[in-house]
């Protein structure tokens, strides 16, 4: 009974804090961190997530990389029993939800911004977005004779080569590759740092002149070259009905106006696709998942325009799969799929925000699956309660536990945003004791249940077209329970 219950167990994993290292590449926390490491070891957890901040680690000039800081941290790790899993995080923090330091990108970075700024994402008005590069300087070589892909994939070799004691030990197990803000494969179109405020629809962010003149080029050769970028998509905080590209029946529906969110959508994809080809090359061999992480844009869901999820770059409508094209994309370099928002019920949310959590978490694991992919999740916002811990515990097996196998589906992973003293504490620690121990279905903490093998070398490159197939028809979702069968 034990194996098949087994069958069942979703892994747990706990974010460090965003500060281990500190600002100046050290390692300062080391008693706070081996005793954070040590309760959350014994409440059964299987491993943590670190974001590994290009800013700090190549932070004083090209290829000049210090691991040294995160050695220390790995190692104590390893002590702890615990697995690792490694975000490449390409991007700043600071500015947007949770962020409580401010590591920026490198400083040699930004300075070659100050005589070109259009390396940095830009919204219609100008204004710039220095969290993290344009793609439209994927393949300019304006870093010092390297273009931003080269750049990225001499960062991940140097990790490969720096961390190999931990790789080999089998203590690194997942490789998150940051594709954009936050670590998350979108445009920066809702930017705290800029005035968003939930729920604006945001902006389209492709206005700086590497991607105005991929779009004019795009547009010539559709026989448009008269099609600018949209002029009527509104500001960050506006709704949909104050637009005239979001409104019911508005600009978005128009050919030009499915032109552009096509173009808008497939750069996205063709960015995760070319650094995932890359960190598959450097990776390749290690007993190690890639994975990169999609944002839960949950606002305007329920309106026909989709419109936040559109101006972060996902183009998904009521009647097209805009997260099934990235699982599609996915397939190619044997990547999985980490989406957020896990603890969200639809029902906690405000009306006006028209906003749907729970089907759009529906709709995402459910496109993952059906193209085959290890799907993970995490929660958007620390919880520490019941509801939350059973809402997570549904999507991981939406039908509940299988006595004699594996369940029809469930989370390769789960990631719970964040380690802190809260979470340590009192009722908090012995409710989260409970979580992880439904998470792994009731059973003993099994460091040897969904082993990881050897990364293969990514599938020859696919067509656009044939990612696109993904979008249409778009499927219901698999059905869901409504409530878990194993509650904390």
């Amino acid at each position: 009974m034990g194996g098949n219950m087994l069958a069942n167990y979703v892994q747990v994993n706990v974010m460090l804090p965003l500060d281990v290292v500190s600002i100046d590449n050290t390692f300062e926390k080391g008693e706070e961190i081996r005793a954070q490491l040590k309760k959350l070891a014994e409440a059964g957890v299987d491993g943590v997530m670190i974001d590994v901040w290009w800013g700090l680690v190549e932070g004083k000039g090209p290829k000049a990389y210090d691991w040294s800081a995160y050695k220390e941290v790995f190692e104590l790790v390893q002590e702890a029993g615990l697995k690792l899993q490694a975000i490449m995080s390409f991007h700043q923090c600071g500015g947007n939800v949770g962020d409580v330091v401010n590591i920026p990108i490198p400083q040699w970075v930004r300075d070659i911004g100050k005589s070109d700024p259009d390396i940095f994402y830009t919204n219609r008005s100008g204004a710039r977005n220095i969290e993290y590069l344009t793609l439209g300087v994927d393949d300019q070589p304006l870093f010092h004779g390297r273009t931003a892909v080269q750049m990225y994939a001499d960062y991940m070799k140097s990790f490969r080569e720096n961390m190999e004691q931990f790789l080999d030990a089998g203590v690194i197990v997942d490789i998150e590759v940051g594709l954009g803000p936050a670590g998350e494969m979108r445009y920066p179109s809702y930017p705290q740092s800029q005035g968003w405020k939930f729920p604006g629809i945001g902006e389209f962010i492709c206005y700086d002149k590497y991607l105005e003149e991929d779009f004019k080029a795009a547009a010539v050769k559709a026989g448009h070259p008269e099609w600018e970028l949209p002029d009527d998509a509104g500001e960050y905080n506006d709704t949909p009905e104050e637009t005239q590209f979001f409104k019911d029946n508005g600009t978005y529906l128009t050919e030009k106006g499915k032109f552009f969110l096509s173009w808008y959508s497939n750069k996205l994809i063709e960015h995760g696709d070319k650094i995932l080809d890359e960190a598959n090359q450097v990776f390749l061999g290690c007993r190690v998942q890639l994975a990169i992480k999609i944002s839960g844009i949950h606002w305007w869901y329920r309106v026909p325009s989709h419109a936040a999820e559109l101006t972060a770059g996902y183009y998904n409508l009521d009647d097209r799969d805009g997260y099934r094209t990235i699982a599609r994309m996915l397939t190619r370099h044997h990547a999985s799929l980490n989406f957020t928002c896990a603890e969200m019920r639809d029902s906690e949310q405000s009306s006006e925000a028209k906003s749907a959590p729970e089907q759009l978490v529906q709709q995402v694991l459910s496109a993952g699956w059906r193209e085959g992919l290890h799907v993970a999740c995490e929660n958007a916002l620390a919880r520490y309660d019941a509801t939350g811990y059973n809402t997570i515990l549904r999507n991981a097996r939406p039908r509940g536990i299988n006595k004699s196998g594996p369940p029809e589906h469930k989370l390769f992973g789960f990631t719970y945003l964040r380690v802190s003293d809260e979470l340590l504490e009192g009722e908090n620690y012995v409710t989260f004791q409970t979580f992880v121990k439904r998470m792994h279905a009731n059973q003993d903490h099994d460091p040897s249940v969904d082993p990881i093998v050897p990364l293969k070398r990514s599938e020859p490159e696919m067509p656009i077209k044939m990612i696109l197939q993904a979008a249409e028809p778009k499927l219901e979702p698999f059905p869901f329970d409504e409530n878990t069968d194993l509650p904390v």
